[in-house]
């Protein structure tokens, strides 16, 4: 007897299990084409077949070799349960099904030796939201009637820039009582409430974020809204930088530095000064770690953008040479605004964690005012790759940390100076503009997402362990891989019309809050319109707790 081999690898050890009917299939094999993990394949298999032709009972066995499609039982290749297979089966012969009976965070580590490394979001659920659990309960009435949502003029700017307190404008009046200014003040950009969120074009492929950039510039040109992109870190193309609508892109330095020979080179060409820079020191998917654009992204074009060969590039988890807040300040502010002669507001990304408190404290001190924006992003934030034990077990929520940012501004008396922008998991539920309600309502200026514009280019991902494999760079709808074949599976005009229509669909419901709180402005700092049906969220949020 052949000896047992109970540690062999299995589909039952898997997360996912291909489900497949042969009785449906007709061998087309679309659904093997199609799967960009190669998790499945087309094997042959013996099989046996009894029957009797004579008029008593004679039994006769044939043997026979039959043709199908076996789910592949290797740790390298296993099934992400993203359904391609299923969209382009046209018999629904084969589709994906989650495995209850899972082995694969045992086995993947017994096996390959290392640690696990995947994108997305979060996996370990809680069961509600915070925010989930906040309403809007302040209704103004006969008191303070409320606002007409579809005739009334709202305005939708968010700052991103230093703003200096009326006391300390350089204004004077002279002798004709015309206003003079007397000394130079740090640049503010006036933009949307919600910024595209810093996704690099090496994460994504080509074609998405192409459409990013397209969306954005219709949005800001056709559409009068002034919508802002981060670049993420990994610099952009020359010819971007060196065209009009580097207006509408935010310039993300990271502790990497990728692709910044390219952005100083190409100064003397711009035509238009960047929206703003983003000084990226974490992101809350993985605080306290380092980016990671694994080799098989690095295309030839981003070899040429970051000047870097096809290898795993590893960003440091902190920027060298940067020890301190006060340092931040003074080398990282201070060396990017004057880069561009002090007329492009500069701006700290963090991770949202126990010390974030301390940071924003700091730069709300700074004596330059050059501190142009406080980006918070908490622990539901998406990432393109991380390690799994980082991206489960680190980070801390969004939502309390932006309070405790926002009070401890307002107990010096200097809130809304350092604009507040916060990020982690917003419109998790699809609805991004509750979500940045009530965030604003908290002290949030505005908000940034990256994950919600990828689910909007039609990611298959989501947060209950679904293909989240953007770090292989094997997307198999084109969002996130450099792969030819598959990056070609994007339509760049489709998702760049459904990133326009959402945003359009979200200003909409933006003005259906703020109209029934007789808001024309964002609600910034309103916590008062704000409820809870939580006693320990109204308690640590300090709002009303209602029952």
């Amino acid at each position: 007897m052949e000896t047992m081999r109970v540690q062999s690898v299995t589909p039952n050890d898997m997360p996912w299990k291909i489900k497949y009917d042969a009785s449906r299939c007709t061998l087309c094999g679309s659904c093997v084409a199609a799967c960009s993990f190669r998790a499945i394949e087309c094997k042959v298999e013996r099989r046996r077949m009894v029957f009797s032709e004579g008029e008593l009972p004679d039994p006769q066995q044939r043997f026979s070799a039959v043709p199908v499609i076996r789910q592949v039982k290797d740790i390298q290749h296993y099934c992400r349960g993203c359904g391609i297979c299923e969209k382009v089966c046209p018999n629904d012969a084969i589709s994906p099904e989650r495995n209850q009976d899972t082995r694969h965070p045992i086995i993947t580590r017994c096996l390959g030796g290392d640690s696990i490394k995947r994108g997305g979001r979060k996996n370990l659920e809680s069961s509600v939201r915070t925010l989930d659990k906040l309403r809007i309960g302040r209704i103004s009435q006969m008191t303070d009637p409320s606002l007409d949502a579809q005739r009334h003029s709202f305005d939708m700017l968010a700052p991103f820039g230093r703003i200096l307190p009326a006391e300390t404008l350089p204004f004077s009046v002279d002798n004709n009582d015309n206003l003079q200014v007397e000394d130079s003040m740090p640049p503010v950009r006036w933009i949307y409430p919600v910024v595209i969120g810093d996704m690099s074009i090496g994460a994504l492929s080509w074609r998405m974020w192409e459409a990013v950039a397209m969306a954005v510039a219709y949005l800001n040109e056709e559409c009068g809204m002034p919508v802002r992109m981060c670049s993420g870190e990994g610099g952009v193309p020359v010819r971007l930088l060196k065209s009009k609508y580097l207006k509408y892109m935010i310039l993300q330095i990271a502790s990497g530095h990728f692709g910044w020979n390219r952005i100083a080179k190409a100064m003397p060409y711009m035509v238009e000064d960047p929206a703003g820079i983003l000084i990226k020191i974490g992101q809350g998917a993985k605080p306290g770690d380092g980016g990671l654009l694994q080799a098989g992204k690095v295309a030839e074009h981003i070899q040429a953008i970051r000047g870097v060969p096809k290898a795993d590039l590893l960003s440091p988890p902190n920027h060298q040479g940067l020890y301190s807040i006060e340092e931040s300040v003074q080398k990282m502010f201070l060396s990017f605004n004057a880069a561009f002669k002090f007329r492009v507001p500069v701006a700290i990304k963090v991770a949202a964690s126990a010390t974030s408190v301390s940071v924003f404290n700091n730069l709300v001190r700074d004596p330059y005012n050059i501190v142009g924006g406080f980006f918070l992003d908490g622990i539901d934030g998406g990432t393109g790759a991380a390690h799994e034990v980082s991206l489960d077990h680190t980070g801390h929520p969004i939502v309390s940390k932006l309070r405790d940012c926002y009070q401890a501004a307002t107990a010096q008396g200097r809130q809304g100076q350092i604009p507040l922008w916060a990020a982690g998991g917003l419109g998790k539920t699809g609805d991004l503009a509750a979500d940045a309600f009530k965030m604003m309502c908290l002290g949030a200026n505005g908000v940034f997402t990256g994950k919600l514009i990828l689910q909007m280019a039609g990611c298959v991902g989501n947060d209950m362990g679904r293909c989240n494999a953007c770090n292989t760079g094997l997307c198999p709808v084109g969002i996130t891989t450099q792969e030819s074949a598959l990056v070609h599976r994007l339509d760049v005009d489709r998702v760049a019309q459904n990133i326009v229509n959402y945003f359009l669909a979200m200003d909409t419901e933006f003005k259906k809050l703020m109209a029934p709180i007789g808001n024309s402005s964002l609600p910034v700092g309103r916590s008062d319109a704000l409820i809870s049906t939580d006693r320990a969220v109204a308690d640590r949020l300090d709002i009303q707790y209602v029952c």
